[in-house]
């Protein structure tokens, strides 16, 4: 538990590192582009299918008329609009998790490492293509479970718990491998994931839910349609930012319990050969804190 709030706060500080702020850019200024690219060729088909569809539905079209009712008529012209907004925003959340994972993540845990594990040594056991295959892999599946769950999204505690999870369960399978793909080995990294799954799904959960702070401009009806231009950009950056820190959080954790695991092997081995001493049980290899072992004493 100490690890985990000693690498939560360590994520806040780094956030505030220039290069982690020039770096947060890059995915903004794509899915802003992205968003508004969709928006222009797209928006008025897709209002409009959204549109026939919600007619269909006898249940609809009896909450429009209570709405005539009670003298917010007004809210039948921007519901439509409303609710591709928020089919399109786990859609945002995807892509802005995706490019955080691709243009940020491998220089911010090259940041982490140069200041906190410079003697670290890189095993690489996770390439740029397995860690893209598993990012991938991992969204296909979130992606699944969000659409089956929609439909439990209309009872109110549930639209509370289960797009978090499903965040948190894709940010911890995210981060923590890209955490570990250049440091650890394949058989380390299976070690600290299998070991610490708990402590790394609750990260993931905490992200989750930070991550669903700008559903929070959906409260605003009518207004958020009007504002759309300014509050969608606003919402990316939130995301943007909240998955920064993620990663860092992540980052710090993972390669604090790569170096202790190390440091716990390197204790096993000099267990294992007790007529030994530390030098001559260890070649001169790097010590849980990365520097080489002292020379055997005369």
């Amino acid at each position: 538990m100490t690890q985990l709030f000693d690498s939560f706060w360590r994520a806040v500080a780094y956030c505030m590192h220039p290069r982690v702020i020039g770096l947060s850019f890059l995915p903004l200024v794509l899915m802003v582009a992205l968003s508004f690219g969709l928006g222009y060729f797209c928006w008025d088909f897709a209002v409009q299918a959204v549109s026939d569809w919600l007619q269909a539905w006898s249940l609809v079209q009896s909450f429009l008329g209570w709405l005539d009712g009670v003298g917010l008529g007004y809210l039948r012209t921007v519901f439509a609009p409303l609710v591709v907004l928020v089919l399109a925003t786990p859609v945002i959340v995807l892509l802005s998790l995706l490019l955080v994972a691709f243009f940020m993540t491998p220089a911010m845990v090259d940041l982490v490492g140069q200041r906190r594990f410079a003697q670290l040594e890189k095993k690489k056991g996770g390439s740029l293509w397995v860690s893209l295959a598993w990012s991938l892999g991992s969204t296909v599946v979130a992606a699944v479970a969000l659409v089956l769950s929609m439909p439990f999204w209309l009872v109110p505690p549930l639209v509370l718990i289960l797009p978090p999870l499903i965040w948190g369960w894709l940010t911890y399978r995210v981060f923590a491998f890209d955490a570990l793909s250049i440091h650890a080995s394949s058989a380390e990294r299976k070690t600290i994931l299998r070991e610490h799954r708990g402590s790394l799904l609750a990260m993931g959960v905490i992200s989750g839910y930070l991550g669903a702070a700008p559903s929070l401009l959906w409260a605003s009806g009518a207004m958020f349609v009007a504002l759309a231009p300014l509050l969608v950009p606003v919402a990316i950056w939130i995301y943007t930012l909240v998955f920064a820190f993620s990663s860092l959080w992540f980052a710090h954790f993972c390669l604090t319990a790569l170096q202790k695991l190390r440091g716990q092997v390197a204790v096993d081995i000099v267990d294992a050969v007790p007529g030994q001493t530390i030098g001559a049980a260890i070649p001169p290899a790097q010590s849980a804190a990365g520097g080489e072992l002292p020379p055997p004493q005369s």
